[in-house]
């Protein structure tokens, strides 16, 4: 593993947290970034679509305050691991398993770098599906905690055959590369205004998410492409069909969602053996980013869950 750029200056990170470059199992280089360190346990974190390593240092902070160290990753395709069309605003992978080419990497760094056990899962929006796949396929975490998770793409009755259509044409007919209609190359952080946004409550947050890409507008991501559109859809309908994994498991989602697909949710937490499943009143989308009793309380539930499971494992 070799040293990574990490943007201090716009983090609001830990002193000591870094970012490093990881081997995925294809090749792929990946960004990864140790965001705080403490000696509970680690916490391995999922974002979503679009995020960065950058935008979870208060979260990093957070958590290393209550004991844990976090350590996060650059999906392909977006922040600083390799972007995968040639125009880097638009959000693609040919596959959605290859996503799990950077859960090994991330895994795999985790162990060279020998950070404390028990580990932990928290996977938000996109990272909750990936990190749901990864529960399937066998990731030894001792808990997990879903920050609003896609485990549905929320869009209407009415477009959602049409989106299967247009999206599953794409690839044969050359152009599953392209944004998919209704979208741009534009960051919705960047382009959104606060009044209205799918993501928080708290312009404070909000502000500082749109002076980050400000910063560093390498950073940002655009609309996702026709491909990803179609993976996406496939990969949560074949996740839907699987039994829940054994994994404790709590979820959080806002009251107000409005960009994954709640009723999945419901449906996923209701089979899932002892999963808790907590609605919480007012907020969107970004839990993590929310207000401060709103992140606080995220927080402390996330951690009393790790600290439950901790301490299951080792009576058994």
């Amino acid at each position: 593993m070799e040293p990574a750029p990490f943007f201090a200056e716009i983090a609001d990170a830990a002193a000591e947290a870094h970012a490093l470059w990881a081997m995925a199992p294809d090749g792929a280089r990946v960004r990864l970034a140790l965001l705080g360190e403490g000696a509970r346990g680690t916490i391995l974190l999922f974002p979503g679509r679009t995020e960065f390593v950058e935008k979870y240092g208060p979260v990093g902070r957070a958590f290393t305050t209550r004991g844990y160290t976090v350590v996060a990753v650059d999906w392909r395709g977006q922040g600083l691991t390799e972007r995968l069309t040639q125009d880097p605003a638009v959000g693609h992978v040919d596959r959605f398993e290859q996503y799990q080419h950077d859960v090994a990497a991330l895994v795999q760094a985790a162990g060279a770098l020998a950070l404390p056990r028990p580990w932990h899962l928290i996977g938000h929006s996109m990272g909750g599906a990936i990190g749901l796949r990864a529960l399937h396929g066998g990731l030894q975490v001792a808990s997990a905690v879903f920050s609003g998770p896609m485990w549905g793409i929320a869009m209407s009755p009415l477009l959602r055959p049409a989106a299967w259509a247009l999206t599953s044409v794409s690839r044969p007919l050359g152009f599953g590369g392209k944004i998919v209609p209704g979208y741009d190359g534009s960051s919705y952080v960047v382009e959104a205004p606060f009044e209205g946004n799918l993501l928080t409550t708290d312009p404070e947050v909000f502000a500082w998410m749109k002076a980050q890409l400000a910063a560093h507008p390498e950073l940002a991501l655009g609309g996702p492409s026709m491909t990803w559109v179609n993976e996406a859809l496939r990969e949560l309908r074949g996740l839907a069909r699987l039994p829940a994994p054994d994994t404790p498991s709590l979820c959080v989602v806002g009251s107000n969602e409005r960009i994954v697909e709640t009723p999945a949710i419901r449906a996923q937490m209701a089979r899932w053996p002892g999963g808790k499943l907590i609605v919480e009143a007012g907020a969107e989308h970004e839990l993590m980013m929310e207000r401060d009793e709103i992140r606080s309380r995220f927080f402390d539930l996330a951690a009393a869950h790790f600290e439950a499971a901790s301490l299951t494992a080792r009576a058994s």
